[in-house]
């Protein structure tokens, strides 16, 4: 169907109005009377190149270290939300990139891999937070990795290029969205630009409060626009911030972001939506790194406990707990040792990418043998570290990856791991897989079990009560 004539002929009045009349999704005629009322604000959480695996393994760690799993999974579990399947596809491959992804969600187009919210043909789709921008609602974005990475850009603007990073942090300002939380301070800061513009300033002058730590955030107003970038670029890894005191200090969770976020734009009176990413469970799944995935999973579901949290009391509010795309497809694999090999997860102190940074060419197969068992408590055998050392002093070609700019050999790594924490990986790159989804609040009950990506852009205006005039 054309998605433009969903609203375009549909029978809503005006901009919160109630449908007075069925309305045609996913290729039925639906009855959205009095079917749980109108959503005031909208959540939605994206825990980004996450596998079905994924959400199993942090569930099956989480259960085994403290006895209680997921909150995601505590939902299904007590049928508290609706569920469906998703196909992921972009315009250009059944295989998604996070931009393509995100424009599906954002424009409720399907667009080329690489792009923001620009159709095939080089046609613009206006992004779903500026319509509800229009409709008077407040918005915002917070992440783990770059405020201006694809998967918040692609709520937000339209772009050629999703590497635009530095355009689409004046973009943002552009369009006054009212939240934006995470790293990137090379694309806001004049000594890191190429332009040399400060754009912390212009965001000043726009009346935007500007924080750069935990403690600021904290002690923020909630009464005034918000930028918050905490890192030159990506935030740690939450296992790597569990290990650093002064990480912690400086870094605020995905949670604490989220739940500022929310008291920042829960007093508006029209309402607000906010998109909340975990962007490191992908980079993590990009490097086969599994204390990154897991650890960084369960940041994101802490964070789904924030949005539900308030969604509970509030009433008004639809939360959307999905992702954009699977990656790597990680799992526990079947042996003998299995449930001893994953439990020791729980003792990693640190990423594989924290770790791998730690070797030297100069570094002897002892002293990567001490690194790795005092970092994973792995005894490794001389000839995998022998393996591991050839790739820093030039025996063995450093390994490509999307965020592997070092060459690391992090598949080699992860492979030495499988050995002894029982956990596989079919790539280090995304994949075609259905992903789950879930949604909570009114609207949720007009989920269908099987959709397209493009489908949550007309359900969220649908359940917002906002017509798509824009």
């Amino acid at each position: 169907m054309d998605r433009r004539k969903f609203f375009k002929y549909g029978s809503l009045a005006t901009v919160g109005a109630t449908m007075l009349s069925p309305i045609e999704i996913f290729g039925k005629e639906v009855d959205f009377i009095n079917k749980g009322g109108t959503a005031k604000n909208i959540i939605m959480l994206i825990s980004d190149g996450m596998s079905t695996g994924t959400l199993n393994m942090a569930d099956l760690y989480l259960n085994r270290k403290t006895g209680k799993g997921s909150n995601w999974m505590q939902l299904y579990k007590d049928n508290r939300v609706s569920r469906a399947l998703m196909d992921t596809a972009s315009a250009s491959s059944i295989v998604t990139d996070s931009a393509a992804a995100s424009s599906a969600f954002g424009g409720g187009f399907r667009v080329k891999n690489g792009s923001l919210n620009i159709s095939p043909e080089g046609k613009p789709n206006m992004p779903i937070w500026q319509k509800f921008k229009k409709a008077g609602k407040k918005a915002g974005c917070v992440t783990t990795v770059t405020i201006t990475h694809a998967t918040p850009a692609g709520f937000c603007v339209c772009n050629d290029s999703r590497n635009s990073q530095p355009e689409i942090a004046e973009e943002y300002l552009k369009q006054g969205f009212d939240v934006l939380l995470g790293g990137g301070d090379q694309y806001f800061n004049s000594e890191k630009r190429e332009d040399k513009k400060n754009v912390y300033k212009d965001y000043e002058n726009k009346g935007y409060k500007v924080v750069k730590s935990r403690n600021q955030l904290q002690n923020a107003p909630d009464n005034k626009p918000l930028l918050g970038v905490f890192d030159h670029d990506a935030l740690p890894y939450t296992v790597d911030r569990n290990s650093s005191k002064e990480l912690q200090e400086q870094m605020p969770t995905l949670a604490e972001m989220a739940q500022k976020a929310i008291d920042c734009m829960k007093s508006n009176p029209k309402g607000f939506v906010l998109q909340i990413e975990g962007g490191k469970v992908d980079w993590a799944a990009h490097a086969n790194d599994i204390s990154g995935l897991i650890y960084d999973q369960v940041a994101f579901d802490e964070a789904v406990k924030v949005a539900i949290d308030f969604a509970e009391k509030d009433k008004n509010t639809l939360v959307i707990i999905t992702t954009d795309h699977g990656n790597a497809n990680p799992g526990v694999i079947y042996g003998k040792n299995a449930n001893d090999g994953f439990d020791s997860i729980q003792n990693y102190t640190h990423t594989n990418e924290y770790l791998l940074n730690q070797i030297h060419a100069e570094d002897s197969t002892s002293k990567i043998k001490d690194l790795i068992q005092q970092v994973n408590g792995i005894s490794l055998t001389d000839e995998d570290a022998t393996h591991i050392q050839s790739y820093y002093s030039g025996l063995e070609k450093g390994e490509e990856g999307l965020y592997n700019y070092k060459k690391l050999p992090f598949k080699t790594y992860s492979e030495i791991q499988r050995k002894y924490n029982s956990v596989g990986w079919i790539s280090m790159d995304h994949s075609a897989d259905y992903v789950e989804l879930a949604m909570f609040g009114p609207g949720s009950e007009n989920l269908k079990p099987f959709i397209k990506n493009t489908d949550i852009h007309y359900l969220m205006l649908e359940s917002a009560g906002v017509e798509n005039k824009f």
